[in-house]
């Protein structure tokens, strides 16, 4: 086995020499800011299997997502029929809300691709690998150019986390209406 696989498989298994790793890691970045950008990727096998490449233009960035319910802004001056529920529903899971916030805190840079990085009683944390779009090594790049024309991936739902949460990646019965898009297939009838 590859080093990849024995650490993936450790956060799969997770030994108690691992748990007490991550709790100490959990501690330390609940002190550090919302959006972090870091080094190296604290899961080096899942970043690889996701594109990360250590080379000039590879931007890794952990971001802190506040678990539970999402409340709707005050409600004043309304009759509460019009606003049912104060919790506010949204369809988007915690992992788009991440990469997007990431997204809007590098703007000259691309999201390709989240994964996991842990989670506590309030926080889950992902860490989102950015492509800096002007970078030479990556116009250079042959399997990377095509993300120097992409525009604001994150916000148009291209990224896998949003493609999951758009049920793209089911196919056959009980789909008909997915594609292209639940608001196209409503607007074309």
């Amino acid at each position: 086995m590859n080093a990849y696989s024995e650490i993936g498989r450790a956060w799969q298994e997770r030994p108690d020499q691992f748990e007490a790793a991550q709790r100490q890691r959990l501690i330390k970045w609940r002190t550090e800011p919302v959006t972090l950008r870091i080094d190296h990727p604290t899961r080096l096998d899942r970043a690889r299997a996701l594109g990360y490449k250590a080379k000039p233009g590879f931007i890794v960035v952990r971001q802190r997502v506040d678990r539970g319910g999402r409340q709707r802004p005050q409600i004043r001056k309304v009759r509460k029929t019009s606003h049912s529920r104060q919790n506010l529903i949204l369809s988007k899971n915690y992992q788009q809300v991440a990469e997007e916030r990431a997204a809007r805190r590098f703007p000259n840079t691309e999201v390709l691709n989240s994964y996991f990085a842990g989670k506590d009683g309030t926080h889950y944390w992902y860490e989102i690998i950015l492509i800096d779009k002007e970078s030479p090594s990556i116009t250079s790049d042959r399997r990377m150019d095509w993300i120097a024309s992409a525009t604001r991936r994150a916000f148009r739902g291209m990224t896998s986390a949003a493609k999951r949460r758009r049920g793209l990646y089911r196919k056959g019965i009980g789909t008909e209406k997915l594609r292209p898009s639940l608001r196209a297939h409503n607007r074309t009838k």
